[in-house]
This record gives structure tokens, C-alpha cells and sequence, in this order.
């Protein structure tokens, strides 16, 4: 393994896989060491949205994830879901963070909860023990209280929540930039720089007087 502490990505089973490829596509090619976890929701979601089936196996999955991303740089490890004796399911594993994208709300509550059924789970009470940084990207709406009071309970834990929430002042282009989007900016939250975009900088200016008549 590498000497760099990884980042560990992992993705449950909620609408809005794209994002969790370009998150992953972007930190390799910012040459980081990350650790994967796809759980079995998540695996079912790309068969049923997408009508991709992603490999169980580690190997089978790491080749899937370099085809996907079409990235040969960083360095790449894949997990099985329910494996719960690799190394981020234990504390002493060190690692940078750990970034949950998407967030189904039944990983949500299970987390919240202290219940560790899959890997994801279990790496996330383990993130949350060590007091290393822990961003959920809760992808539902609306929420009702019960996520709400979830979502309250781990950020009390500690964890960041970090809806993908898109924006419209970086002027979106296409589907990709929105994708970009929301994705740099839940990463902005550990300190990372991915990617390209074109960050808010203050007023765009005052309209001239004659577009200014012409709005009133």
C-alpha cells in the first residue's frame, strides 16, 4: 500500500451514482490513494438506473472503476460490501477521511443508530470513534423528521452533511458541470482542490442603465 493515507469513497445504495464516479475519477487523477466500498444497494441501483452490473469481486471491481474512469494514475483498492476484515473497518487503519456519496437514508439511520450490517456502515462508526472526518451526502427529498433527527444525531457525532445541492452562479453549462459541481464541493469540505471551477467571487456587477430601465 502506499504511504499516503488514502480517502475512503464509499457508495450506498441511493439515486445519483454518477456523482460517486466523477468523485472518484477526480481523485485519481489528483493521485490520491482511495479506498472503495460499494455496497449492495448501491450495486443494485446501477443494474436498475443505469443498467450496468458492477463486479462483486475486489479485482473484477478495481478494473471496472479504471474503465469507468478511464484513470490508470492513484492508486485504487475496492472492497467487497460486507467484508468487515479489511483494513478501514478497523480504527488503527489510518486514513484522511472517509466521504459517503450518495447517502441512502438507510445507511443514515443505521449509522446513526451504531448498527454496522455492511462495510460502509462499519467504516463510518469506525471514522466516527477515531474522530477523522466523516462527510455524508444524504441524497432524498423530501426529508422527513425522522431523517432530520438522524441526520442531527451524527452531525452531533461529528460528521459533516453535505447535500449534493446544486447551484447556478458557477453558470452551469451541461449535466457534467452541475456534476462537477456538487461533487468539488463536497470534497471542498476536507480541504481538497479537484478539479476545475469557477468559484464564486463576489458580485457579477450592476446592470447598465439601459438594462436597468429596461427592467423597470
Amino acid at each position: 500500500m502506499p504511504a499516503a493515507d488514502p480517502i475512503v469513497l464509499a457508495i450506498s445504495g441511493a439515486s445519483a451514482q454518477p456523482l460517486a464516479q466523477r468523485a472518484l475519477q477526480l481523485l485519481l487523477e489528483a493521485g490520491e490513494t482511495v479506498e472503495v466500498v460499494t455496497s449492495k444497494g448501491a450495486i443494485g441501483v446501477w443494474q436498475a438506473e443505469l443498467g450496468i452490473r458492477v463486479p462483486l469481486e475486489p479485482r473484477a471491481q478495481e478494473a471496472f472503476w479504471r474503465d469507468r474512469t478511464e484513470m490508470a494514475s492513484g492508486h485504487l483498492r475496492c472492497h467487497r460490501w460486507n467484508d468487515q476484515s479489511v483494513g478501514i473497518a478497523s480504527g488503527s487503519f489510518r486514513t484522511k477521511g472517509m466521504v459517503i456519496l450518495p447517502a441512502s437514508m438507510g445507511t443514515v439511520g443505521r449509522i446513526a443508530s451504531g448498527v454496522a450490517l455492511d462495510l460502509v456502515e462499519r467504516a463510518a462508526d469506525v471514522h466516527l470513534k477515531e474522530c477523522r472526518p466523516l462527510v455524508i451526502c444524504p441524497r432524498e427529498t423530501p426529508w422527513n423528521l425522522i431523517h432530520l433527527r438522524n441526520l442531527t444525531t451524527l452531525a452531533e457525532a461529528g460528521a459533516r452533511i453535505a447535500p449534493p445541492v446544486p447551484a447556478w452562479y458557477h453558470q452551469p453549462q451541461s449535466i457534467e458541470d452541475m456534476v462537477d459541481f456538487l461533487v468539488i464541493r463536497v470534497f471542498d469540505v476536507l480541504g481538497y482542490d479537484l478539479g476545475n471551477l469557477n468559484r464564486w467571487q463576489g458580485a457579477l456587477g450592476r446592470p447598465n442603465s439601459a438594462q436597468a430601465d429596461q427592467a423597470e
